[in-house]
Protein backbone atom coordinates (compact mmCIF):
# COMPACT_ATOMS: atom_id res chain seq x y z
CA UNK A 1 0.00 0.00 0.00
CA UNK A 2 1.62 3.52 -1.25
CA UNK A 3 1.28 6.19 1.34
CA UNK A 4 -1.31 8.21 -0.95
CA UNK A 5 -3.52 5.01 0.16
CA UNK A 6 -2.69 4.78 3.47
CA UNK A 7 -2.85 8.66 3.86
CA UNK A 8 -6.61 8.79 2.42
CA UNK A 9 -7.93 5.53 4.68
CA UNK A 10 -6.17 7.19 7.42
CA UNK A 11 -8.35 10.51 6.74
CA UNK A 12 -11.20 9.11 5.80
CA UNK A 13 -11.44 6.84 9.18
CA UNK A 14 -10.83 10.51 11.30
CA UNK A 15 -13.84 11.81 9.42
CA UNK A 16 -15.86 8.94 10.22
CA UNK A 17 -15.04 8.51 13.92
CA UNK A 18 -15.40 12.72 14.07
CA UNK A 19 -19.24 11.95 12.63
CA UNK A 20 -19.94 8.94 15.14
CA UNK A 21 -18.79 11.19 17.89
CA UNK A 22 -20.36 14.26 16.75
CA UNK A 23 -23.76 11.70 16.27
CA UNK A 24 -23.05 10.48 19.66
CA UNK A 25 -23.28 13.91 21.11
CA UNK A 26 -26.49 15.43 21.95
CA UNK A 27 -26.11 17.78 24.75
CA UNK A 28 -29.44 19.02 25.64
CA UNK A 29 -29.79 15.19 26.97
CA UNK A 30 -26.48 14.76 28.41
CA UNK A 31 -26.54 13.91 32.05
CA UNK A 32 -23.72 15.22 35.09
CA UNK A 33 -20.13 13.79 35.11
CA UNK A 34 -18.38 14.52 38.46
CA UNK A 35 -14.41 14.00 38.41
CA UNK A 36 -12.97 14.13 42.11
CA UNK A 37 -9.29 13.58 42.22
CA UNK A 38 -8.25 12.13 45.86
CA UNK A 39 -5.05 13.66 47.01
CA UNK A 40 -3.54 14.39 44.09
CA UNK A 41 -0.07 14.88 45.45
CA UNK A 42 0.17 11.35 45.96
CA UNK A 43 -0.47 10.19 43.06
CA UNK A 44 2.62 8.24 41.25
CA UNK A 45 3.15 10.39 38.32
CA UNK A 46 1.32 12.85 37.02
CA UNK A 47 3.92 15.76 36.37
CA UNK A 48 4.95 17.95 33.09
CA UNK A 49 8.64 17.98 33.60
CA UNK A 50 11.57 15.98 35.65
CA UNK A 51 10.79 18.62 38.84
CA UNK A 52 7.10 19.10 38.46
CA UNK A 53 5.44 21.49 39.57
CA UNK A 54 1.71 22.42 41.51
CA UNK A 55 0.61 24.33 38.54
CA UNK A 56 1.40 21.72 35.99
CA UNK A 57 0.17 18.79 37.84
CA UNK A 58 -3.16 20.56 38.05
CA UNK A 59 -3.07 21.42 34.42
CA UNK A 60 -2.48 17.71 33.54
CA UNK A 61 -5.78 16.51 36.08
CA UNK A 62 -8.11 19.16 34.20
CA UNK A 63 -7.11 17.89 30.66
CA UNK A 64 -7.91 14.04 32.42
CA UNK A 65 -10.87 15.44 33.99
CA UNK A 66 -12.63 17.53 31.07
CA UNK A 67 -11.86 14.83 28.84
CA UNK A 68 -13.99 12.49 30.56
CA UNK A 69 -16.74 14.97 31.93
CA UNK A 70 -17.20 15.23 27.90
CA UNK A 71 -16.79 11.78 26.64
CA UNK A 72 -19.01 10.24 29.92
CA UNK A 73 -21.67 12.82 29.40
CA UNK A 74 -22.43 11.85 25.63
CA UNK A 75 -23.15 8.61 26.68
CA UNK A 76 -25.52 10.02 29.65
CA UNK A 77 -28.84 10.02 29.61
CA UNK A 78 -31.20 13.24 30.93
CA UNK A 79 -31.41 13.25 34.99
CA UNK A 80 -28.34 10.18 34.70
CA UNK A 81 -24.84 11.14 36.45
CA UNK A 82 -21.55 9.95 37.10
CA UNK A 83 -18.93 10.50 39.99
CA UNK A 84 -15.28 9.02 38.49
CA UNK A 85 -12.84 9.07 41.92
CA UNK A 86 -9.44 8.97 41.14
CA UNK A 87 -6.90 7.07 43.68
CA UNK A 88 -4.03 6.80 42.00
CA UNK A 89 -2.71 8.00 38.03
CA UNK A 90 0.58 7.07 36.96
CA UNK A 91 1.24 8.76 33.57
CA UNK A 92 2.44 6.76 30.50
CA UNK A 93 6.45 7.30 29.80
CA UNK A 94 9.03 8.86 32.70
CA UNK A 95 11.21 11.32 32.64
CA UNK A 96 15.23 9.71 32.71
CA UNK A 97 17.01 12.54 34.33
CA UNK A 98 20.48 10.81 33.36
CA UNK A 99 19.83 11.52 29.55
CA UNK A 100 20.93 15.08 30.47
CA UNK A 101 19.25 18.56 31.57
CA UNK A 102 18.05 18.97 27.73
CA UNK A 103 15.69 15.89 28.70
CA UNK A 104 14.11 17.28 31.63
CA UNK A 105 10.63 17.90 30.08
CA UNK A 106 10.31 14.69 27.71
CA UNK A 107 8.87 11.51 28.78
CA UNK A 108 10.63 8.71 27.04
CA UNK A 109 8.11 6.06 26.40
CA UNK A 110 8.68 2.20 26.83
CA UNK A 111 6.47 -0.78 27.80
CA UNK A 112 7.97 -0.31 31.22
CA UNK A 113 6.86 2.92 31.64
CA UNK A 114 3.14 1.55 31.33
CA UNK A 115 -0.43 3.80 32.23
CA UNK A 116 -2.17 3.34 35.34
CA UNK A 117 -5.17 4.67 36.62
CA UNK A 118 -7.17 3.74 40.03
CA UNK A 119 -10.47 4.91 40.18
CA UNK A 120 -14.10 4.32 41.89
CA UNK A 121 -17.04 4.88 39.93
CA UNK A 122 -20.81 5.50 40.98
CA UNK A 123 -23.64 5.70 37.82
CA UNK A 124 -26.68 6.58 38.74
CA UNK A 125 -29.88 6.58 36.74
CA UNK A 126 -32.30 9.70 36.77
CA UNK A 127 -34.63 8.24 39.41
CA UNK A 128 -31.49 7.87 41.79
CA UNK A 129 -30.94 3.99 41.48
CA UNK A 130 -27.57 3.39 41.32
CA UNK A 131 -26.98 1.27 37.59
CA UNK A 132 -23.47 0.46 38.16
CA UNK A 133 -20.83 1.22 40.41
CA UNK A 134 -17.42 -0.25 41.34
CA UNK A 135 -13.45 0.40 41.17
CA UNK A 136 -11.35 -0.50 38.06
CA UNK A 137 -7.61 -0.54 38.76
CA UNK A 138 -6.80 0.17 34.55
CA UNK A 139 -3.60 -0.55 33.81
CA UNK A 140 -1.95 -1.20 29.85
CA UNK A 141 1.06 -2.81 29.29
CA UNK A 142 0.65 -2.95 25.27
CA UNK A 143 0.10 1.48 25.35
CA UNK A 144 2.65 1.83 22.96
CA UNK A 145 1.11 -0.89 20.25
CA UNK A 146 -2.20 1.17 20.39
CA UNK A 147 -3.56 2.84 17.16
CA UNK A 148 -3.72 6.10 18.65
CA UNK A 149 -4.49 8.91 15.59
CA UNK A 150 -2.63 11.58 16.81
CA UNK A 151 0.31 10.55 18.91
CA UNK A 152 1.75 14.09 19.58
CA UNK A 153 -1.61 15.02 21.28
CA UNK A 154 -0.97 15.44 24.83
CA UNK A 155 -2.15 12.59 27.47
CA UNK A 156 -3.42 10.32 23.79
CA UNK A 157 -2.25 7.15 25.95
CA UNK A 158 -4.21 7.96 28.81
CA UNK A 159 -6.87 9.28 26.71
CA UNK A 160 -7.76 5.81 24.52
CA UNK A 161 -7.12 3.79 27.72
CA UNK A 162 -10.32 5.91 29.45
CA UNK A 163 -12.32 6.06 26.87
CA UNK A 164 -11.76 1.89 26.34
CA UNK A 165 -13.55 2.22 29.71
CA UNK A 166 -16.09 4.77 29.27
CA UNK A 167 -17.54 2.84 26.63
CA UNK A 168 -17.09 -1.02 28.04
CA UNK A 169 -17.94 0.07 31.93
CA UNK A 170 -20.58 3.32 31.59
CA UNK A 171 -21.94 3.36 27.91
CA UNK A 172 -24.04 0.58 27.48
CA UNK A 173 -25.36 0.77 31.37
CA UNK A 174 -26.43 4.06 30.63
CA UNK A 175 -28.32 3.61 27.60
CA UNK A 176 -29.85 0.28 28.93
CA UNK A 177 -31.31 2.61 31.48
CA UNK A 178 -32.97 5.17 29.15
Amino acid sequence: MNRKTLRAITVLCMFGAGAIFAADTDKSKAGKVTVIFDHPETFADVKEFYMPTEKGRDALLDQIRQFIETRAASYLGAGQSLEVKFTEIDLAGEFEPQLGPGYNHVRIMKDIYAPRFDLEFKLTGADGKVLSEGKRNLRDSFYLNRMVLDRSEPLCYEKDMLSDWIRDDIKFKARAAH
